[in-house]
């Protein structure tokens, strides 16, 4: 369990559409206070007993320990794979101000 009771949620997706979309239904939900669109990553991986190469966006989304898994499972609900990456990081600290405000986005 996180310290400050904040985490960082970590995902793909298979394009900056489909990142902006899942992103802005996060926040207006108050389930992130913020997500962080990364554009162009390439990734590389095993799928279906194949080796495939894939242009995708990365999704850093900003929430609680108590609505991370609200959050996994919106994803996993509004994403088109099959079988998303959803990676849950505990933040341990970080700047005070900016944790206070992130409790306060996701818990009003």
């Amino acid at each position: 369990m996180s310290q400050t009771g904040c985490q960082l949620i970590y995902s793909t997706t298979s394009s900056v559409e489909e990142a902006t979309s899942i992103g802005k239904t996060l926040v207006h939900e108050r389930l992130a206070a913020c997500v962080n669109i990364l554009p162009g990553m390439q990734s590389i991986y095993q799928w279906q007993g194949q080796t495939e190469m894939a242009q995708e966006a990365v999704l850093l989304v900003k929430t609680t320990t108590d609505h991370s898994r609200e959050v996994i499972a919106r994803i996993e609900t509004l994403h088109s794979y099959d079988c998303p990456a959803v990676v849950v990081l505990d933040i341990a600290t970080g700047s005070l101000n900016y944790l206070n405000w992130l409790r306060d986005q996701v818990e009003e």
